[in-house]
């Protein structure tokens, strides 16, 4: 199999290493169903009663003796012309969701302050962040970047062939990724209006130093505010991919309509040939140019005029930008905003984030992208200073300033204001997208919980493996908030596999089960911990178990995915009529196949039903990472385990999130206690502290000393179980009874009805090649207003 799709980027110069291991990678591996059965009853039995558990063990093995095995088979003979077994239907799973990106699909990263303060500007921050993405761009494109590894073994990059010039499209029936692989411009976002300029050369060069960057910027912001801002919410085109997808599909449809249509005969001749009705045609092709313009960018940048100063504030601006109402007009950075594609968003204050759209590519994916461009930033200043310092990248860019102009090609440097045409079913479709936008916005909430006392480091010197510690974390704090576990789920990576994607890890054990009410009880605390190590030794091996694609939930949704496909086969030939061969051996029944009882059965709508979503992603460049809730009643949770701290990001529809986190908080000390108390009733002698404020240290020298006074001797703190800093409480608040966000809670229709469309062998293209869109006699070069450059 070729490492790349052909044509996916333009002819590489080297030997080209990005893609070199694809060949070698192994396919996903589709795991026996016998085994996937077992998993499936081992999970959703600590989640159901006896009762409940009993009817779903009856479904699946009516399922494993009946019609499993013939779908296993299936999928199989499906599987084997196919890089990935689940990667189409995983596609479609996105690709056929109606409601809105945001908030539901797009996750978002809060990069750390450049650690150059010079930097912690609008302008110069956001010129350097392109210049560093640019050149992430060239390296892989001319296939320079090194591939991922993990422990040494190479991961699939196939993801990043997703990453720039790629944008949702939203269609009649369904959506489709489109990307352009020679893509060479960019688009900036300001005040909710759109400009363009061209930043590569046909090699894939940067022709615009960080100096031109930031000119263009301050010239783009300049023009932006001289618009008022009643007539900028006008004009707030991009609040429409935060649209029901029918509706914005629609739209489009409206916007890119052919030159001929919507014009009467009878307003030609009432308006005649030069009237109102040619310039309306114009204008309508004029939309339609607009949106090839941004569809192809490399990328959004996104110049908020608002400077959020807390980190619940950021984390709400990254996610789905601010609802702010002055007079009537919505001028929040919602509007600043086009949620179908990779968004780099840089707000008044300096402060820097990532929204990407989903479909196509996962959080470890846009990671390393967001890692390479913060050390790049750090590693130019550095050369900066000193010439021979060194560079994350094989080779440069010549540096455009000593290049000749001519030898850039056909581009545009000077910033082009897109100007769209606002015909009456537009402005009205813009201002019910806005007033949707605003409640969706309000429906939900978020809050952060940077917690400070202590992170990776404790928990492995305590012999914790640290996702499974804070795993187990969530798990706590929401059955000490409601009495009761829920369904929690947490993605692992797969990218060892070819295209692979995720796994889903279904937090929930028996083990964690037994580990939160024991921990809620009464009991010793050598007890509490020796629940809390069982857990996360089983949710260690779990992760194992689904890292190398041996989980349940994928395989079981391809083989719910293959009945739905020959289902509507079926259906579709008992409108034929009966051939001859039919007729000699008798009538036959062409009623659809019957929807297997494991898939309506009340356990799989409990496995799909995730109440806490929970990704864990992050490493020192990240501040924060989020994304919203995947269910009615849900949390999501974004959390970074950092060597001193975590960051914890939450978000749900009002679901007391505040109070969770703080919940949470109070675990996280408490169980420090416990494990204080243990280790020293454990060794006799307290070992050196990982953690912050031990402020207990110093007292331990003077223990095993006759106390001379009289009283009783009050023992230590630590045998009660509290935790507690001299400003922390560490008792549990009292209660009563997760990049990756495809979840098919979301993803499944009605399972008794409405079934979605099945993805065909033939079904919608994941890539379009640029003349796919191209239009005859389009000149990108032509579009928009062009701006007179500020003077710096």
């Amino acid at each position: 199999m070729p490492s790349q799709a052909p044509g996916m980027f333009p002819p590489s110069s080297t030997a080209g290493i990005t893609f070199a291991n694809q060949d070698k990678l192994q396919k996903l591996p589709l795991p026996p169903l016998e085994d996937t059965i077992q998993r499936y009853l081992s999970v959703v039995k600590s989640l159901q009663t006896p009762r409940e558990f009993e009817q779903t063990r009856s479904a699946a093995l009516e399922f494993l003796i009946n019609q499993g095995p013939n779908l296993q088979a299936k999928l199989q003979a499906y599987a084997s012309t196919r890089s990935s077994y689940i990667e189409q239907f995983w596609y479609d799973s996105y690709l056929n969701f109606d409601n809105p990106v945001v908030l539901n699909l797009n996750p978002f990263f809060l990069l750390e302050d450049d650690p150059t303060p010079a930097r912690n500007n609008q302008v110069t921050r956001a010129a350097s962040l392109v210049v560093s993405t640019l050149a992430f761009v060239r390296a892989l494109r001319r296939e320079e970047l090194p591939p991922d590894t993990v422990h040494g073994k190479p991961l699939c990059m196939y993801q990043y062939s997703r990453i720039f010039g790629t944008a949702r499209i939203s269609n009649e029936n369904v959506c489709v990724m489109q990307s352009d692989y020679s893509s060479k411009h960019i688009v900036v976002l300001a005040r909710s209006q759109f400009y363009w300029f061209d930043v590569l050369d046909e090699n894939s060069d940067l022709i615009m130093t960080e100096k031109d960057l930031a000119q263009n910027f301050r010239t783009i912001i300049n023009d932006a505010v001289t618009t008022p801002v009643t007539e900028a919410a006008k004009g707030a085109v991009g609040v429409l991919t935060a649209e029901n997808r029918r509706i914005w599909a629609s739209l489009r449809d409206l916007l890119s309509q052919d030159v001929d249509s919507g014009v009467s005969p009878a307003a030609t001749e009432e308006n005649g040939s030069n009237g109102w009705s040619n310039r309306h045609i114009k204008e309508r092709n004029s939309n339609r140019e607009c949106l090839q313009i941004i569809d192809s960018a490399l990328f959004i940048l996104c110049l908020d005029y608002s400077s959020p100063q807390t980190a619940s504030e950021l984390a709400m601006n990254m996610l789905c930008g601010t609802n702010v109402i002055e007079k009537g007009v919505q001028v929040g950075t919602c509007t600043n905003r086009w949620y179908d594609k990779l968004q780099i968003i840089v707000t008044k204050n300096g402060s820097a984030g990532i929204n990407f759209e989903h479909t196509g590519v996962d959080g470890h994916t846009i990671l390393r992208f967001v890692s390479d461009i913060y050390t790049d930033t750090i590693l130019r200043f550095a050369k900066s200073i000193n010439g021979h310092a060194p560079s994350l990248w094989a080779s440069e860019s010549p540096d455009p300033s000593k290049r000749d102009p001519s030898s850039f090609g056909d581009v545009t440097t000077t910033p082009h204001k897109l100007e769209w045409t606002m015909i009456p079913e537009l402005s009205l479709a813009l201002r019910f997208a806005e007033t949707r936008l605003a409640d969706l916005i309000h429906q939900n909430e978020f809050d952060v919980l940077e917690f400070s006392h202590y992170g990776s480091t404790y928990m492995k010197t305590m012999g914790f493996s640290p996702d499974a510690f804070v795993q187990m974390a969530f798990q706590a704090a929401y059955y000490a908030l409601y009495g009761k576990v829920e369904c929690t789920y947490e993605p692992a990576m797969t990218k060892y596999f070819l295209h692979g994607r995720t796994e889903a890890i279904r937090t929930v054990s028996e083990e964690s089960v037994a580990f939160v009410r024991k921990f809620c009880e009464d009991a010793p605390a050598k007890t509490k911990i020796e629940y809390l190590r069982r857990a996360c030794e089983k949710h260690v091996h779990t992760t194992k178990v689904c890292a190398q694609g041996l989980g349940q939930d994928r395989h079981l949704y391809a083989l719910y995915c293959m009945h739905q496909r020959y289902m509507e086969e079926d259906a579709l030939n008992a409108d034929e009529p009966l051939s001859s061969v039919d007729s000699f051996e008798g009538p036959k029944s062409k009623a659809a196949p019957e929807i297997p009882s494991i898939f309506t059965d009340a356990g799989w709508d409990k496995l799909n039903t995730t109440v806490i979503s929970t990704s864990n992603c992050g490493n020192p460049s990240l501040r924060l990472f989020g994304f919203g809730p995947t269910s009615q009643d849900g949390y999501g949770i974004g959390y970074i385990i950092k060597p001193d701290s975590i960051s914890i990001c939450a978000s749900s529809k009002h679901r007391q999130t505040r109070r969770y986190l703080d919940t949470l908080h109070n675990y996280l000390m408490e169980v420090r206690g416990l494990l204080r108390s243990t280790e020293y009733r454990t060794t006799g002698t307290r070992a050196r502290s990982a953690i912050r404020g031990d402020a207990r240290e110093r007292s331990t020298a003077a223990e095993g000393r006759k106390d001379r006074r009289r009283g009783r001797l009050v023992d230590d703190i630590r045998q009660t179980g509290e935790a507690q800093d001299d400003d922390e409480a560490g008792d549990m608040l009292g209660g009563y009874g997760y990049f990756d966000v495809g979840e098919m809670e979301n993803l499944l229709r009605d399972i008794t009805g409405n079934l979605a469309p099945a993805p065909t062998e033939h079904g919608p293209s994941m890539t379009s090649t640029p003349d796919d869109r191209a239009q005859p006699g389009y000149r990108r070069r032509e579009v928009g207003r062009k701006l007179r450059l500020a003077d710096i």
